[in-house]
């Protein structure tokens, strides 16, 4: 693939991408506002504006280094975290759990939408690659936020649920959260476990893959 076409190639993917998490982190801040916690309003982040949600790191050299070395044909990132306090939420062991599940559901909801457009109009072309793409990744982020492992939203689902002995325990692992996710992209376990999980739920939207 010559340099204009990784150029394009990667533009198309990472403005699908930015779309995905900006949908991800506005469920997030609007199910804190509407659950008592103000902070994300507050701090410009309620918004479905892209550039509110931008993080350097995460966001566009993460990204940018997946889809090099990859030869184009990988692109994955994460948006700034919505900031959330706890202690304006009603009911916080309760409401976290609803925050953690919003993200990944809006990914859900988004990607059953543009599966049912796939499924009933015929398209074709670019429209067709866009849309197919923007499928994929909307899957993509919310299985993969799905995964237990802190600071996914995974995590704040299990704790939730877990008692409060093993909650301090659990919530210490955070600091080795991105140490443990990039252990296991690199052994390849969420090729064996992640793919297979996406392509059966967008075959279950219906839209095949």
């Amino acid at each position: 693939m010559s340099l204009p076409q990784l150029t394009i190639s990667f533009a198309i993917s990472f403005a699908i991408l930015l779309v995905a998490m900006t949908v991800h982190e506005f469920a997030h801040g609007l199910t804190a506002y509407k659950l008592g916690d103000s902070t994300a309003k507050f701090s410009g982040r309620l918004t479905l504006n892209p550039l509110a949600h931008i993080d350097p790191f995460w966001t566009i050299l993460l990204p940018l280094v997946l889809f090099l070395s990859s030869s184009g044909h990988f692109v994955f990132g994460a948006a700034k975290p919505v900031p959330i306090d706890y202690r304006a939420l009603k009911n916080p062991k309760r409401d976290i759990i609803w925050i953690g599940l919003s993200g990944p559901l809006a990914n859900l909801i988004l990607a059953f939408i543009v599966a049912q457009v796939i499924r009933f109009i015929p398209l074709s072309g670019i429209p067709a690659y866009l849309l197919s793409n923007l499928l994929l990744i909307n899957v993509v982020l919310a299985l993969f936020n799905l995964i237990p492992i802190p600071p996914l939203d995974g995590s704040r689902v299990l704790m939730g649920l877990l008692p409060e002995g093993l909650l301090q325990l659990y919530a210490g692992l955070e600091r080795y959260g991105f140490i443990i996710l990039f252990a296991l992209i690199w052994l390849g376990v969420f090729d064996r476990l992640l793919w297979p999980l996406v392509a059966l739920v967008i075959r279950f939207m219906g839209a095949g893959y």
